[in-house]
């Protein structure tokens, strides 16, 4: 894999990792609720299913969530009942008292799976690693080794990512200090939520 090659793929892959979607509003969120360092370290759960998706990216194997329509819907289905899930949970959550409880309940491993289920609950990420990936495949070498180093850039450009987001998400924690405001929050991220949940819903696997 040649420099040219990186140097589209880079900037290319860094604002599919940039653009907002469920995750970084997750990573946004998690940060005003546990800290930087607790929604950083939680993104390891989104990581771990994008590379599970690029892994099926490259065996292949996305093929069959292109080709089973019951597969594309089934999956499409649960990830959006699980962004409605959140939504409710933040829709509902008393600012007042969260803080506290929220630190209590939700540990690392909880908000680690929390990720990992909102991006593998989304079908069309498959089929975006199945499309953009392999466009900086060159067929003439061996597939393997540039899938590796491709999905790996992806993956350090994703964690970038989490961190970035949720850099803001400690920023706006600041100003979000009084009940009514982080009330206000948490029902804006539930509507987004929702919004996505929608979006998901609609998504088609063409």
């Amino acid at each position: 894999m040649d420099l040219a090659t990186l140097s589209l793929f880079i900037p290319a892959c860094f604002a599919l990792n940039m653009a907002p979607g469920p995750n970084n509003l997750l990573s946004v969120s998690n940060a005003t609720r546990y800290g930087y360092r607790h929604s950083c370290l939680a993104g390891a759960g989104r990581l771990l299913a994008f590379a599970a998706m690029i892994a099926l990216a490259a065996a292949g194997l996305a093929v069959v969530l292109q080709t089973s329509e019951l597969l594309f819907h089934a999956i499409k289905i649960l990830g959006a009942g699980y962004l409605l899930y959140l939504a409710w949970q933040l829709w509902r959550a008393a600012p007042g008292t969260e803080a506290s409880e929220d630190r209590a309940r939700a540990g690392l491993w909880a908000l680690a799976r929390q990720e990992f289920l909102v991006a593998a609950g989304n079908p069309k990420a498959i089929l975006i690693f199945t499309a953009f990936l392999p466009q900086f495949v060159d067929p003439a070498q061996p597939m393997g080794p540039q899938f590796l180093v491709l999905g790996a850039l992806f993956l350090g450009l994703e964690w970038i990512a989490i961190c970035a987001y949720a850099y803001m998400g400690l920023h706006m924690r600041r100003w979000l200090a009084e009940p009514r405001g982080k009330r206000l929050f948490n029902r804006g991220c539930a509507l987004l939520l929702s919004g996505a949940a929608s979006v998901l819903l609609m998504a088609r696997r063409g």
